[in-house]
């Protein structure tokens, strides 16, 4: 068995309990809520005192909290996120819904975040110390200041609402439309990348400049090799050891950011029907997009754990 699949098996084996983990925080946390699921299945209803006892009683509420997490664990394991007891139809059918959305805006805003910081980052650490180095210094000290939020507000008031170039919200499919979609989703993901694009491109420009500040690298330009070719052969694959790292954490970043962007620009992803949720006392949507979200950073990262071993051959020789 090679070390690429010694470690994944690792990494997977440690999955389990950290998404038990994770099962069993959300579920503690909704028990100790104030919103009482029976109360908010009969929203809008006057329900007498039998009624809120006989559906608690069909719904296990009035089991003991270890019996209740059993149950709990086995209906997830069958695909069983509960019922909303606003809409009164599955759980899993609404996150089926918003989900696609989110990830939509979460991976593009990935991708704007990954290649600015790339372009910016070498730049900055090639021409270290000089005008250009300046300038990306001093844009991603602004980038890592200024909030998603705020940054949203600037482009809809400046690109939206005073030149019109980008509509103000709304979402377009894009099986209805491509270009409608980029326009609809552009806005958000900028707001939401820019942020972590300032904070990637500090760390790359760190780690290119370390790399290119090794013997290696004047042996093989002095070896008659073009620079561009030893930074883009070696140098940039060195140096995206520690971004990598970083870039993990940053998708939960992106995938939290996404709630209150959402929120600004209207769109029908998971942060908007948690704010929904949240607002209208729905528990099992609330505990619903809380899992999903959750085991999407989990996924998301054991994704990023693998590309680190595909750059880092110390690591694979490591676990040999």
């Amino acid at each position: 068995m090679s070390a690429v699949a010694r470690i994944l098996l690792r990494r997977l084996a440690l999955l389990v309990p950290l998404l038990l983990g994770i099962v069993l925080f959300v579920f503690l946390v909704m028990r100790f809520s104030d919103v009482d699921p029976a109360s908010a299945f009969f929203q809008g209803a006057d329900p007498s005192p039998a009624q809120l006892r006989a559906f608690r009683e069909r719904n296990g509420l009035l089991d003991p909290l270890p019996v209740r997490y059993v149950h709990f664990v086995g209906d997830l394991l069958h695909g069983d996120l509960g019922t909303s007891a606003l809409t009164r139809t599955p759980v899993l059918d609404q996150v089926a819904t918003a989900l696609p959305l989110t990830l939509q805006l979460t991976f593009l805003g990935l991708g704007i975040a990954v290649v600015l910081a790339l372009v910016g980052g070498v730049v900055a650490a090639i021409h270290r110390d000089r005008a250009a180095d300046h300038v990306v210094r001093v844009l991603s000290l602004v980038g890592v200041a200024a909030p998603a939020f705020w940054l949203a507000l600037l482009m809809i008031q400046y690109l939206a609402l005073d030149r019109g170039w980008f509509p103000t919200g709304g979402y377009i499919n894009p099986a209805d439309s491509v270009t409608g979609w980029l326009r609809t989703l552009a806005l958000p993901a900028l707001a939401l990348s820019l942020p972590v694009a300032a904070q990637l491109t500090r760390i790359v420009r760190t780690s290119v400049v370390e790399e290119l500040d090794k013997d290696y690298v004047r042996t093989a330009i002095g070896a008659g090799l073009p620079p561009r070719v030893v930074v883009g052969r070696n140098v940039l694959r060195n140096a995206l050891v520690t971004p990598l790292t970083v870039l993990g954490l940053r998708v939960g970043y992106l995938l939290g950011g996404a709630v209150v962007i959402e929120t600004i620009f209207v769109l029908p992803g998971m942060g908007k029907l948690m704010i929904d949720a949240v607002q209208n006392g729905d528990p099992a949507v609330v505990q619903g997009v809380a899992l999903t979200t959750a085991t999407g950073f989990v996924v998301v990262n054991l994704a990023i754990d693998v590309l680190y071993l595909l750059v880092n051959p110390r690591l694979r020789d490591s676990a040999r």
